[in-house]
C-alpha cells in the first residue's frame, strides 16, 4: 500500500506519460492483462486508456486492475488510468527506489 506522498510523486512522474495500452470492446480480458504485465515488466508506471466503444465503465476497469497482484491503481482521470507495479529486477527499478525513499 502506497502512502499519499508516494502516490503524489508517482502522479507527477505520470504527468508526461502517454497511454501504453488501450481497453476496448472486449474489456479487461486475458490479452489485455498479458499486455499490461509485459509493459510493467520494463516500466513500473504506465497509463491505460479506455476507448469510447468499450462496454465497461472506468470504475469496473479500475476494480479489475486493482485485483491483479502487486498492481496499484494510482489515479484515473476521465478515461485514462495510471497503474504502478514495483519491479523485482534491479535493472528496471527506476521509480521503485525513489518511491521507497519517500515516507
Amino acid at each position: 500500500m502506497l502512502s499519499s506522498k508516494q502516490k503524489k510523486f508517482l502522479k507527477s512522474k505520470a504527468n508526461r506519460l502517454r497511454p501504453m495500452a488501450q481497453i476496448g470492446k472486449n474489456g479487461v480480458n486475458e490479452a489485455v492483462i498479458e499486455d499490461l504485465k509485459q509493459a510493467l515488466a520494463t516500466r513500473e508506471l504506465i497509463k491505460v486508456s479506455l476507448l469510447q466503444n468499450a462496454d465497461v465503465t472506468v470504475t469496473e476497469v479500475v476494480d479489475a486492475l486493482a485485483e491483479l497482484p502487486k498492481i496499484e491503481v494510482i489515479q484515473h482521470l476521465g478515461r485514462v488510468i495510471t497503474i504502478y507495479r514495483p519491479n523485482n529486477k534491479e535493472k528496471y527499478q527506476r521509480l521503485s527506489t525513489e518511491v521507497n525513499k519517500i515516507k
